[in-house]
């Protein structure tokens, strides 16, 4: 059985609406109770994010599996982790929660006038790129809209995606998720360079070769993010040993600060090194690294959760990165 497959949501003719699970006895807190199991993976951290006892959660979850008649967790080395049908379920509960919070939005929206809101995750280069003049449009045309973004890498924005948390992501699928789990629209590609302190030893030279690279500090995004796998890949492909001082983070700030106060190397978007190298501030005494060799990763684009519609203030601003990226 594929459980990756989207089966219909109509009922059937003369099927009651509260048939199913909800009239078997499911409700909104056993919903709780999976979503925060699927976030924590551990059964005493799911009941304390839901002010509950570990007992208490114990004897939801069992009620949960009898109306289901199927094992929703199991235990494994480091805690518990949700069977197919715990999964499923967890899936269905992240739309109806979803749901719930547009229909709050929306009748706070009619209540109050305003604007309405937007959550956005992006990667650094496009959102300064496209969404910032984007979000400056809106907010000027529409003065009582609230925006909310997120910038961080691809890995985590479209994980906070699946758990509604955005209404869209700017930015590329990773690997390790299920792309049919996403709507795509391809809208650039980003370039990527090196950066370096001022007065770094390796620009003293014209640009700098693969070879030059590993024996210096690195400051990267964490292991996984495709901005690291393309770097390591540039590595792979000249044939030269990777990097054995690491440092992981995905913070801009941090990345630049030890960039600046070391000798430390960092791949950023090109965009990024350019907006700080030309800002006149201490973060200013950034400089790009010429290389020999090019950092290739893969086009980004406006990626939204399948199956679900944006809201109308969503699809403003949507719709206003989509136009800014094809101008």
């Amino acid at each position: 059985m594929n459980l990756e497959s989207k089966p219909s949501t109509a009922i059937p003719a003369g099927e009651p609406f509260d048939s199913g699970l909800f009239r078997s006895g499911l409700k909104i807190n056993h919903l709780r109770l999976i979503l925060a199991i699927d976030d924590h993976r551990r059964i005493s951290a799911a009941a304390d994010s839901l002010g509950i006892s570990q007992p208490a959660a114990s004897r939801m979850l069992a009620e949960i599996e009898a109306i289901v008649k199927a094992p929703i967790c199991a235990r494994v080395a480091r805690g518990v982790e949700l069977t197919p049908y715990g999964e499923a379920l967890a899936r269905r509960a992240r739309t109806i929660f979803l749901e719930l919070r547009e229909a709050a939005r929306e009748i706070n929206e009619l209540k109050t006038g305003s604007g309405g809101s937007v959550s956005l995750g992006s990667v650094t280069g496009p959102a300064l790129n496209l969404a910032v003049p984007a979000i400056r449009q809106v907010s000027t045309a529409y003065p009582g809209i609230e925006i909310n973004v997120q910038i961080d890498n691809s890995n985590v924005l479209t994980r906070e995606l699946l758990a509604a948390r955005h209404d869209f992501v700017v930015g590329r699928i990773p690997d390790d998720l299920n792309p049919r789990l996403f709507n795509l629209v391809e809208i650039g590609s980003e370039d990527v360079c090196l950066i370096v302190r001022e007065g770094h030893p390796l620009l003293d030279k014209a640009s700098a070769s693969a070879d030059d690279l590993p024996g210096y500090d690195w400051v990267f995004q964490p292991p996984g993010t495709l901005l690291r796998r393309a770097v390591e890949d540039s590595f792979v492909s000249a044939g030269v040993r990777l990097p054995a001082t690491v440092i992981n983070t995905s913070s801009i700030i941090l990345t630049l600060s030890i960039v600046r106060n070391t000798n430390a190397i960092a791949p950023v978007a090109l965009d990024v090194a350019k907006l700080v190298a030309a800002n006149g501030t201490q973060a200013g005494e950034i400089r790009i690294l010429p290389t020999e060799f090019p950092i290739r990763i893969k086009p980004y684009g406006l990626i939204t959760a399948e199956g679900r519609a944006l809201p109308p203030s969503a699809k403003l601003l949507y719709d206003l990165i989509l136009k800014q990226s094809r101008a």
